[in-house]
């Protein structure tokens, strides 16, 4: 739409699309304010245990709740799935009827397409996304990668749908979801105990511990934001803010031998992890 920077597809899709949510989890509730707010209005959510906000929701009439995937019979665009892979391998054969018309995105981790097609029968258009826990602000990334069978537009729909959490990225293969589960599924944690890390190694220094924890979260939130808003490479950056025998070359020496390896072993052993998971 003109002066609204909305595409004239996005516009269609808050308009007309109809999305069944499975999970209104942190994740699934994610999306469904995401969807919300990009106005999205046809919104069926399944969940035996809706928090007291999803009953809020159903009570204004703004979405439609309801316990089981039995209790639904309309064909939907899209089926978001966003409940835990060991619940899902259980669950899958119900959503079989679902599958057999509308798009299926699964968020689970370590449930691959193969598994999910013996559930929900060969011709099943599948779509496998990953995504990450800023998406609760509008802030994560998501990974996606589509089964055989799925369409450009079926693409664009999750497109829409998922960037309701951020920004999307679409990776060449199914085998590399795994590689984004360790890298940016699992990576906001990393950044997580660098906090931790950075508030002991403060405390370790002389800090008190409430200073320490405000000055090492202000920090790598801030240098989150500066890497946002700055489209240098964040090499460049930690160039640009590196002095020559100054203070922070003196800390780098001891950290660059050792973090790239150790984060290389970390999400080697994430990837492999979620291989396990299938």
């Amino acid at each position: 739409m003109p002066g609204t920077g909305v595409s004239p597809r996005a516009e269609k899709l808050r308009n007309q699309t109809s999305v069944l949510l499975i999970g209104a989890g942190r994740m699934g509730s994610a999306l469904l304010k995401g969807w919300r707010n990009n106005g999205v209005k046809s919104i069926i959510v399944v969940e035996p245990n809706p928090s007291a906000d999803i009953k809020a929701l159903a009570r204004a009439k703004a979405i439609a709740l309801v316990d089981t995937p039995s209790q639904v019979s309309a064909n939907f665009d899209a089926c978001i799935v966003a409940i835990k892979p060991q619940v899902l391998k259980g669950e899958a054969v119900a959503l079989a009827e679902i599958a057999k018309t509308s798009l299926m995105i699964s968020i689970a981790a370590g449930t691959s397409i193969a598994v999910l097609r013996k559930a929900w029968g060969p011709k099943a258009r599948i779509i496998r996304a990953m995504p990450n826990t800023p998406g609760a602000i509008g802030r994560g990334i998501t990974g996606l990668t589509a089964a055989k069978g799925v369409s450009t537009s079926d693409k664009k729909t999750a497109d829409t749908l998922l960037a309701a959490l951020g920004q999307t990225l679409w990776v060449k293969s199914e085998a590399q979801i795994d590689s984004v589960t360790a890298l940016s599924g699992s990576g906001p944690a990393y950044v997580f105990h660098l906090v931790e890390a950075m508030t002991q190694a403060g405390i370790a220094i002389g800090l008190s511990n409430p200073d320490s924890e405000k000055l090492a979260r202000a920090t790598v939130a801030g240098a989150g934001a500066l890497l946002d808003a700055d489209k240098a490479a964040a090499a460049d950056l930690r160039v640009a803010v590196t002095s020559p025998g100054g203070t922070t070359e003196a800390a780098l020496r001891v950290l660059m031998p050792e973090l790239p390896k150790l984060m290389t072993r970390a999400l080697k052993a994430a990837k492999k992890r979620a291989q396990e998971l299938r």
